[in-house]
């Protein structure tokens, strides 16, 4: 009985060391490919005692729609489509890995000129909630995307 209560505590140790070993678990894979809308807006935020520059989208929110796929190890594809007192629609590569159950999401992308030229985004995706921030010489904002109503 003793060697029994011995191998068995042995077993359970090395199990935990193991699982120890591998580093945090990965939850569930969220489903993050697809179709997404909801809103995107611009931030400014004021310099020490002075206010934010007045800018054209500042204290609204447009929308913005957006298809992602997925193209391989760790690599996406989000392009965006809107409004912007113009229509617009731009496709940015992003790299993606998984942190427990969302997908954390990085990428830039130059738009041109008269769209504020090099962009860097970042974002997070759960299976329901898209959201993130990009930034660019001109321009900093945020988006806020879910699954459209069917």
């Amino acid at each position: 009985m003793r060697h029994f209560l011995f191998g068995a505590t042995l077993a359970v140790i090395i199990g935990i060391m193991l699982t120890q070993a591998r580093g945090p678990a990965q939850g569930k894979r969220p489903q993050v490919r697809g179709e997404w809308t909801g809103k995107w807006g611009i931030y400014t935020p004021p310099k020490d005692g002075e206010s934010p520059p007045p800018q054209k989208y500042a204290d609204r929110e447009l929308r913005l729609d957006c298809k992602v796929v997925e193209l391989s190890d760790g690599n996406w594809q989000a392009t965006f489509a809107g409004e912007c007192g113009r229509p617009y629609k731009y496709t940015v590569q992003m790299l993606g890995r998984q942190a427990g159950d969302v997908v954390l999401f990085k990428g830039t992308a130059d738009l041109g000129e008269q769209d504020g030229g090099v962009y860097d985004w970042i974002g997070r995706a759960t299976e329901n909630e898209f959201m993130g921030f990009f930034t660019s010489q001109k321009y900093t904002g945020y988006f806020r995307l879910s699954r459209p109503k069917r």
